[in-house]
């Protein structure tokens, strides 16, 4: 049951996801890409630092004395929000979205297959290879 409500929450976050470039993408075109990724980090933000207030378990002191390559994730998420920024007027939300769930798909599989940043190590079978060819395909004719 955990599972399935877990699934379903991450569903309607990825829906979030093609909502924020549907979004970002007239945005980025009317005030720039820049400015319009760094109104979204604010935004955010501002929004988790009030969450942070909130939080049963907070330790900042701690996320500082991490290994400095788990910080990169920081890097990660407004290069992305830039390239949906850039891209959805361009290719459009269905396009971009798949395209990133191609990217998503693949390189989850590779991090799962060698168990890389702690991941449980699942090897990669026909199965998955399968469904990242269907992606594949999805996005070859969604283009």
């Amino acid at each position: 049951m955990k599972q399935l409500l877990t699934l379903a929450v991450v569903l309607a976050a990825g829906m979030g996801l093609s909502v924020e470039a549907g979004l970002l993408g007239p945005l980025g075109e009317m005030v720039g890409h820049m400015s319009a990724t760094f109104c979204i980090f604010l935004v955010g933000s501002l929004l988790l630092s009030l969450a942070l207030i909130f939080a049963p378990r907070r330790s900042l002191p701690q996320l500082f004395s991490q290994p400095r390559w788990m910080l990169n994730g920081g890097v990660l998420g407004p290069v992305y929000v830039v390239v949906i920024t850039t891209a959805t007027p361009l290719l459009g939300v269905g396009t971009t979205m798949v395209a990133i769930l191609f990217g998503q798909v693949a390189t989850g599989l590779l991090l799962d297959h060698f168990g890389a940043f702690g991941a449980a190590r699942q090897k990669v079978d026909g199965y998955r290879l399968g469904a990242l060819a269907l992606i594949a395909g999805a996005l070859a004719l969604i283009h």
